[in-house]
C-alpha cells in the first residue's frame, strides 16, 4: 500500500507557496523544479520557481485522505496561516 504525503513548497524569488500531495515526494519536487523531467509540471510552478520543500505531512493511507488535508490547507487562503503551520512544525508545537 502506498503512503501519501501532503507538502508545501516555497519560492523565495516569487514569495509564494505551493501546496500539493504525492506518493513520491522527491520525484515530485524534481518535477516542480525541472520542466524537462516530466510533463506533470503546472504552469504555476513553472513560472514561479525554484521551489524548496518547507513542510510535509507523511503517512496518509489513501490518496483521498491526502487530498482532503491538501484542500483543508488551501482553503485557508492565507500566507499567515501557512507560515504558522510551518513554524509550528519547526518549533515542535503541532
Amino acid at each position: 500500500m502506498e503512503q501519501y504525503t501532503v507538502y508545501i513548497l516555497y519560492s523565495e524569488s516569487a514569495d509564494k507557496y505551493y501546496i500539493g500531495h504525492t506518493a513520491h515526494l522527491e520525484q515530485r519536487l524534481q518535477q516542480h523544479n525541472d520542466p524537462y523531467v516530466d510533463t506533470h509540471q503546472s504552469k504555476y510552478t513553472l513560472k514561479n520557481g525554484p521551489w524548496n520543500l518547507v513542510y510535509s505531512e507523511v503517512n496518509f493511507d489513501s490518496r483521498s485522505a491526502a487530498m482532503k488535508r491538501e484542500r483543508e490547507i488551501k482553503r485557508w487562503k492565507s500566507k499567515v496561516m501557512v507560515r504558522k503551520l510551518i513554524t509550528s512544525r519547526e518549533t515542535g508545537q503541532d
